[in-house]
Parts: C-alpha cells; structure tokens; sequence
C-alpha cells in the first residue's frame, strides 16, 4: 500500500504565497510519501485570467530549493507544477522531488492547449520516474484530458501510478457538480477513469481549490473506478492509500503501437 496525497489549494496571492503554500502543505504530509500539486502553481498559471508577476530563473531555483528542503524534512517526495525556462522560452513542467530533497528532474507540458500558446512554448520528450520503488508518471492538464498516448507512454515504460496536475475553474452559468465524474459535468473527470483503466494502473488528478470548480482532485483505481475525490471548491489535503499490485499495466503492456 502507498499513501499519496493531492494538495487541492486555492490559487496563490503571489509567487511567494505559493512557496509558502507547497511548503505548509508538505510539513501536513501525514505518513504521505508522494505528494502532488496543480499545474504551474509555483508561481501560479498563467492564463484563463490569472497574471502572477514575472519570475526569473533564479526565483525558481530559490523556491525549487526551499520546497526541496520541505520534502527532506517531511520525507515525503512531493510533484510541484511550475514553470521553467528552456532555451530562454518559458515552459509549464511539473519538478518532481525524492523523500530526501534530491531533484529527480522535470516533466515538461509537451501537448499545451491552443489558448496557451504566446505563453508557454510546447516542450518535448516524455520519462518517468522512480520514487522509493515506485514507478510514476506526470501529464500535465491538456495532456491528460485529450491526449491519451501521454498516460500511455508512461504506463509502457513502467509507471504503476501517473499524476496529472491541472487547473480547471467555472465559467459563467456551468453546471456545478457536487459527485465526482457526474452525468452533466464535462467530460474531463471522465477521462480521468478513462485514463487509468485503459491503461490499469493508478490515475491521480489534482487541481486549484476554487469556487463552483467542475472538476476536482481524485484518484482513479485500475479498473476504471474512483476511489476517492476532494469536495468541488473545498481546499484541503486528499490522502489516498493505494493498493500497487492492482496496477498491472495489462492493458497498456498489450497495445502494440
């Protein structure tokens, strides 16, 4: 069994609230091993309305460190969407960080939505990674919900658990859910179960905490369930223990392109 947890947090009020935010949220880690935060949250999304400030490279160096430090000290590796600089181009990427503060690397936003595009250049390459004997994959937003060869690959080259960071917010006059992959909500949380049950391994969405929100953070079993969900608009930590022997990657391991 693995016990993960989804850091459901509202949106920063600045690049440094939202240090403070992963931070304070990893000293809460309670016996978690892994934990994931949205997309970009350091130093917050940019875009669907949200302007944080500028930040450089060095700003995200400093607060990679410090969050680094929080994981160290709560041992507990921690997926923090944020963003990088890449060729001198700004890219959404997700840090994943081990239990004892080491850097394992970057996955970055290689599918990005259309409206992103002017704000984050699309990378490429995809890896996975290993945390403590667990093999872990990251899609980030877009790439989960539409592109389900992103969740593939990583089920392919091992991951029995993939995170998928995102952010998701009300539009004027939606549908409001209050039950996790309701009939009348979008497609996205569907996808979700999709995700994990196509490819029978763990799936992990996690998003912004924010009022009348249509998706929320979940975990998705193997075989197409959910197992549990955050409450839409409801900021808090979603702990999850995980059964790793269900996620075989049978179906994953039998395509064969």
């Amino acid at each position: 069994m693995l016990r993960i947890a989804l850091a459901n947090l509202a949106y920063p009020s600045s690049p440094e609230d939202s240090v403070t935010r992963v931070t304070g949220a990893l000293a809460r880690a309670n016996g978690a091993k892994i934990m994931c935060f949205p997309e970009c949250y350091v130093p917050g999304y940019r875009g669907l309305g949200h302007a944080p400030p500028a930040v450089d490279a060095a700003w995200l160096d400093q607060a990679w460190s410090r969050i680094a430090e929080a994981a160290r000290a709560a041992k507990c590796a921690a997926i923090v969407g944020t963003e990088r600089f890449v060729d001198g181009k700004l890219v959404a990427t997700a840090l994943v960080v081990d239990a004892n503060g080491q850097r394992l690397g970057f996955q970055d936003k290689v599918q990005i939505d259309p409206d992103e595009e002017g704000t984050y250049e699309p990378a490429e390459g995809r890896r996975v990674f290993e945390l403590d004997g667990v093999t872990i994959g990251v899609v980030i937003c877009h790439e989960g919900w539409r592109y389900p060869e992103t969740v593939r690959f990583a089920a392919r080259h091992g991951a029995e658990l993939v995170f998928h960071p995102h952010l998701s917010e009300a539009e004027p006059g939606s549908f409001q859910p209050a039950t996790f992959a309701h009939p009348s909500n979008t497609f996205h949380e569907k996808a979700a179960l999709c995700r994990a049950a196509e490819n029978t391994i763990w799936f992990a969405t996690n998003n912004y905490a924010s009022a009348g929100s249509p998706t929320t953070s979940a975990v998705a079993a193997p075989d197409g369930t959910v197992l549990t969900w955050q409450p839409y608009g409801e900021a808090g930590l979603l702990f999850a223990e995980i059964d790793l022997t269900k996620a075989t990657r049978l179906l994953a391991k039998r395509c064969r392109s």
